[in-house]
């Protein structure tokens, strides 16, 4: 269990970071995306941040539970609005990852426990 909770965590880490990153350089795509449901550069670009600081916050221990609830409240908007676009599978993949994130702060949470006691 403990090695699929590694490899889950380095997986979300990449998916947070790397969405952050093409959101804040303002990726052609994100941008004509985002654009259609209201997001501005500026915008984009703040949200994109919180995706990348939720992101690097999920790689370090003492501040993952922040981060993977960054992570999770900005991949909960991008799922709405992947549904409000009729990408239902998209949608889906998203709603999945947001569950990974529960089961990471599950066990982070598990682990701060077991450190205090």
């Amino acid at each position: 269990m403990k090695n699929f909770y590694k490899i889950i965590l380095v997986i979300l880490v990449f998916l947070a970071v790397s969405s952050g990153i093409t959101k804040v350089i303002l990726m052609p795509q994100d941008v004509g995306f985002f654009s259609k449901f209201g997001f501005t550069n500026t915008i984009l670009i703040i949200y994109g941040a919180a995706q990348l600081i939720g992101g690097i916050m999920l790689a370090i221990s003492k501040v993952r539970i922040i981060g993977a609830i960054i992570v999770a409240l900005t991949f909960l908007v991008s799922a709405i609005i992947l549904m409000m676009a009729g990408n239902i599978p998209l949608a889906i993949v998203t709603l999945v990852t947001i569950v990974l994130l529960g089961m990471i702060i599950k066990e982070s949470l598990k682990q701060t426990k077991l450190k205090h006691n």
